[in-house]
Formats: structure tokens, C-alpha cells, sequence
């Protein structure tokens, strides 16, 4: 139990606005739930959410200690009390997650829990899958990251044995990952293999393609193939054989075909066409494990794929 004195500038504050501050890792729904059971109270006795507190109140609450934690990414988990994941495929060592476009993989340079980090480790803290008070360095984790504004699969392993898997095998390029983009223009060739370097301007978070080799410039390799044109778009398939920052968009872009909605690498002018201005057309739709190599615990992947086959933008262009 803790106990919150209260002072002037805390005064005439309603009980459960002043609780959401002072403990700001506690989910909404357990602070209503808490004061509902009398687990918050004031000068010792039960009160209303909206009891008003007078400087010199003193607030108990009877909550787990970690709740009273400094936020962070790390126990950003706790202020979750109903995960939101859109789950393609889960088992004893993975899980693959569905990453809606606006979704954070992870916190940007501040404390924030809504991200997809945080729900799956919610996810598994209630499942019961994951018990961070026992354990001394592994938490859930992310094996693979997708831009904000950038939909799809996303692959998070549940123990360590099966991070240490998945993170050789992304490195040695034996997980096949599909996307599909829309395009301004119509590719030509329909369909071949984009080829060059991309430099990366880290204080502007862009990257440039050139033709040659040059200091900080790492070769990008992209495998293209148009599925369908209509009305000045196309809907393109694009296979990474590499995985750099913004790959797929900047390519695209400096071939002559910037995403459909990409503000950072297309068209103002032709995105307000479309009234697409709130990100790039790209979803990584497709993941398949090919592993030709020896995966340990994870050899039953071998050869299997997954999909996701609701992507909105292709129904409204395409459907």
C-alpha cells in the first residue's frame, strides 16, 4: 500500500484524474475497477471517481508495486489491459502479428504504450506466457520491424531460443517477405529487378539511391512484378532480396513510380488526386520460412507461408 498526500496544486482534482497521473502506468479500466472495489481510498474510506480531494486528503492505494514504476518502453506492458492484435498464425515459440498502418513497432524516442511491442507483450503477460518478474533479461520481441504508415507482418518471438533462430535466418535471408504497393503510372518493364545503392540521411530519416558504390551506401535489391493497371495506378508485387530503410519506396520512386499516398518520397500534387496524403500504399502481405538450412526448434516452419488478404487499399483501387 502507498499512500499520496495531497497538496495545493493537487487539490480540486476528481480522484481518478489525480490517480492517472500519479500512477500513469495503471490501465484506465483497473483505476475504475480499483475504486469500484475500494482498492483506492480516501482518509481511509472508500470514494467516487468523481470525489473532489482537498489539499491535505491523503489517497491509499492498495496496487501491485509495479504499477508505481517509471514509465518506459520496457514495462510500457502494463498499461495495457486489453491487448489489440490482429493475429495471422501464433504457437508455443512465435507469433505473427497483422501491423495496421499508423502502428509504432516500437516507442519513438518517447514513452508511449500504444505501440505493437507493447501489445504482444501484454498479449503474453496475461496469457500467462511471459512472467517478467522471473525472468532476468528476455522479454517477447520484435524479430522484424515495418514502418508507421507501412501495414503487414510482423514476426515476434516468445522465447529466446526461437529469437536466436529467427534473427540468423532473417540475416541469412532465408524468410521470403512479399509486399504489394500501388503506384503511380504503369511499370515498364511490368515486371524486373530494380538494382542500385541507397545512401542514408539519418537526420532527415531518407534515403538516396545511386548508381555506384559509394561510402555509407548499402546495395538494395528488389524483385517487382505488376499485378494489375487501372486509372493512372498500378498494383505492384515487390520481393526484398535485401531489407534496407525505405527500400521498396525509394526505388520505386527513383524509377519513375513513387508509392500512391508516399509524402516523403512522391508526388504531392499527384497524391491529392487521389486524396491520399496520410501514407504510402505498401503492406508486407506475404512471409514464407524457407529455411533450407537446419532451424533447431523451429524446423516444423520449414515451408510454411502466410498471408494476409484483407489490404484495404487494394479492395478500394483494385477490388
Amino acid at each position: 500500500m502507498k499512500e499520496l498526500r495531497i497538496g495545493a496544486n493537487d487539490a480540486l482534482q476528481r480522484l481518478d484524474r489525480f490517480v492517472g497521473k500519479a500512477v500513469p502506468l495503471l490501465p484506465e479500466s483497473l483505476l475504475q475497477k480499483y475504486i469500484r472495489l475500494k482498492r483506492i481510498k480516501v482518509n481511509g474510506r472508500g470514494a467516487k471517481r468523481d470525489t473532489r480531494l482537498n489539499a491535505g486528503d491523503c489517497v491509499q492505494l492498495y496496487i501491485n508495486d509495479e504499477f508505481f514504476e517509471a514509465p518506459r518502453e520496457e514495462n510500457s506492458y502494463l498499461k495495457i489491459a486489453a491487448p489489440k492484435l490482429d493475429l495471422v498464425y501464433e504457437d508455443e515459440n512465435i507469433l505473427l502479428a497483422d501491423k495496421k498502418p499508423g502502428v509504432l513497432c516500437h516507442s519513438a524516442g518517447k514513452w508511449d504504450y500504444n505501440t505493437l511491442i507493447a501489445n504482444i507483450q501484454a498479449y503474453a503477460y496475461q496469457k500467462g506466457e511471459w512472467r517478467p518478474r522471473e525472468e532476468h533479461a528476455f522479454a517477447p520481441a520484435l524479430c522484424n520491424r515495418i514502418d508507421r504508415n507501412t501495414g503487414g507482418i510482423v514476426i515476434a518471438a516468445k522465447n529466446a531460443e526461437a529469437l536466436r533462430i529467427l534473427n540468423e535466418k532473417i540475416r541469412d535471408r532465408e524468410i521470403e517477405k512479399r509486399y504489394l504497393c500501388v503506384v503511380h503510372g504503369r511499370p515498364k518493364p511490368p515486371a524486373g529487378r530494380l538494382e542500385g545503392y541507397l545512401f542514408k540521411d539519418a537526420k532527415r530519416n531518407q534515403v538516396y539511391v545511386r548508381p555506384r558504390p559509394e561510402p555509407g551506401a548499402r546495395s538494395a535489391v528488389t524483385d517487382y512484378r505488376t499485378l494489375q493497371s487501372r486509372g493512372g495506378l498500378s498494383l505492384v508485387e515487390c520481393t526484398l532480396l535485401t531489407g534496407r530503410t525505405h527500400q521498396i519506396r525509394a526505388q520505386m520512386a527513383h524509377a519513375g513510380w513513387p508509392l500512391l499516398g508516399d509524402g516523403k518520397y512522391g508526388s504531392e500534387r499527384q497524391n491529392r488526386r487521389y486524396d491520399e496524403t496520410g501514407g504510402q500504399a505498401l503492406y508486407s502481405y506475404y512471409l514464407r520460412f524457407d529455411f533450407p538450412s537446419d532451424a533447431g526448434a523451429l524446423n516444423y516452419l520449414r515451408g510454411r507461408e502466410f498471408r494476409v488478404e484483407d489490404i484495404g487499399f487494394v479492395k478500394k483501387y483494385f477490388g
